[in-house]
């Protein structure tokens, strides 16, 4: 894994930890950032002794949106150099939503503008009850283009109409209402809350979330219900032969613990 200048990836056991490291600024993101980003979820999905993917900000803030430095230069740029950067912008979203591992944002502080994409791109979002979020791109004349399959995919076509068009400011119980974040809590509780999440994905087959992971990408975005009847059946089919599925019902069948459950 290469050294980064806005990020930071740490590795605790099989949990792989995205930090968002510009804390000076809050963690906003530059061209620099997106790219980052975009390079540390391609190389985790190589990475077979992670099994769950971490997202996070470092200081005061999970990420206060664009850097307004970047900002002022992209407001100068030609179509063509703004249609290149939001590419590359939209590339990391989905770089996260497509990633092989579970995914978890865990948000604090503050969510401002494209930070909503960044945590609705992942599969888990966490949040607590302090926390401000805010789809504010409205009001400085642009729209939340790149971020909206994601928070859209979260809240729906209503509420993100009510979160877009509005741009308001709403805190974690709000967000977590809308379906912005799965939960939002106390301070005090997040970090066990989080615990016992990992716990729980800890116990599932490493590949089996891979293909759930897919499986639900394909129903979701590619097939239609006549194609699905077959697909699933082929994929079910298929994992049921491989080696962690057998290993996963004969440990059922057995009354004891697959092989990749510690203890």
């Amino acid at each position: 894994m290469q050294n980064y200048k806005t990020i930071e990836f740490e590795v605790k056991n099989d949990l792989g930890i995205v930090w968002l490291n510009r804390p000076e600024i809050h963690n906003a993101f530059n061209e620099v950032m997106i790219s980052e980003l975009l390079d540390v979820f391609q190389q985790v999905n190589k990475m077979d002794d992670i099994r769950i993917v971490m997202l996070r900000g470092r200081g005061k803030s999970f990420c206060a949106g664009a850097d307004l430095n970047w900002m002022r230069g992209v407001a100068g740029y030609s179509y063509e150099q703004n249609f290149k950067e939001s590419l590359n912008l939209s590339r990391c979203f989905y770089a996260i939503y497509t990633c092989a591992k579970p995914t978890m944002a865990v948000v604090h502080g503050a969510a401002i503008g494209g930070a909503n994409g960044l945590l609705a791109a992942c599969d888990f979002a966490y949040t607590d009850d302090n926390t401000t979020f805010s789809l504010s791109e409205v009001k400085i004349g642009i729209v939340p283009a790149c971020i909206s399959p994601y928070v859209t995919k979260r809240v729906g076509e209503y509420g993100s109409k009510e979160l877009m068009l509005t741009g308001k400011r709403i805190q974690g119980p709000e967000a977590e209402k809308h379906r912005l974040v799965n939960k939002s809590l106390p301070t005090e509780l997040l970090e066990e809350y989080l615990e016992s999440v990992i716990k729980l994905l800890r116990t599932s087959g490493p590949k089996a979330m891979t293909h759930c992971k897919n499986l639900i990408f394909d129903i979701c975005n590619k097939l239609t219900l006549d194609e699905a009847v077959e697909d699933t059946a082929k994929m079910i089919a298929e994992i049921r032969a491989s080696d962690e599925g057998q290993e996963g019902m004969a440990a059922f069948l057995g009354k004891r613990k697959p092989n990749w459950v510690e203890g």
